[in-house]
């Protein structure tokens, strides 16, 4: 079967991850995360994507971003891909490629999406084993939005605005979702929509995206009633 292509939309959030090939390191100590982190920045303002929210793991990271054309995004990721793996090759005296095929994403709704998805994201760490709290990882997007420091990658959505009226009441809102966590549904939609490429929203929010791209938004046709067996 015909892979489908990669759902990529303007001016819409995407949820994204991208994997070292055979789960092997991308990042082997700091100087490797400064050099992913830079990489991303670079690519992410020469697109003009709004990076809101990341994560760096020791052997793949995940994004959350909105791009302003619907090039923009595919674009940033082989920028980034190649000017990364070019360092890395090089620091590390090593050819061949680094990832682990194409990047994976998906199209995420906003409402009720964007901010779990950012909880998602910064709590990979801890569901990883690799630190007790969001706070304790250095290469995620948590420390800006927790108030801890300001990251000049990050672009904040609009429903973190929504989060309150005040910096520090924002801040606190963000701790307190990440305290807070994920249920389990949460969770498997999230992990779900974004390994099989399946836009994520409700029934209405699929339907008027259907209408914008010719290529699927699920793995079923939104608003079309099933065929009844034979």
């Amino acid at each position: 079967m015909a892979r489908l292509p990669r759902l990529t939309l303007a001016a819409h959030p995407h949820h994204i991850i991208q994997r070292g090939n055979n789960r092997q390191a991308i990042c082997l100590d700091s100087a490797d995360f400064q050099a992913l982190k830079d990489a991303l920045d670079t690519s992410a303002q020469r697109l003009q994507v709004a990076v809101h929210a990341f994560v760096l793991m020791d052997n793949h990271f995940h994004l959350l971003a909105t791009p302003p054309t619907d090039e923009a995004l595919p674009k940033m990721m082989q920028a980034l891909g190649r000017s990364y793996v070019r360092y890395f090759n090089d620091r590390h005296q090593r050819t061949g490629t680094l990832w682990e095929g194409r990047y994976k994403s998906t199209l995420i709704e906003p409402e009720p999406y964007l901010l779990a998805c950012m909880v998602y994201i910064d709590l990979n760490p801890v569901r990883a084993g690799m630190v007790a709290n969001a706070a304790d990882y250095p290469w995620s997007s948590y420390a800006n939005y927790a108030g801890m420091r300001a990251d000049k990658l990050l672009t904040p959505h609009h429903l973190v605005w929504n989060l309150g009226n005040t910096p520090f009441a924002r801040e606190a809102a963000y701790a307190e979702l990440v305290q807070a966590g994920l249920t389990s549904v949460q969770q498997a939609a999230l992990t779900q929509a974004v390994l099989h490429g399946w836009a994520l929203g409700a029934p209405e929010f699929l339907d008027a995206l259907q209408k914008k791209t010719p290529r699927r938004v699920t793995k079923g046709t939104p608003g079309r009633p099933s065929k009844s067996a034979s």
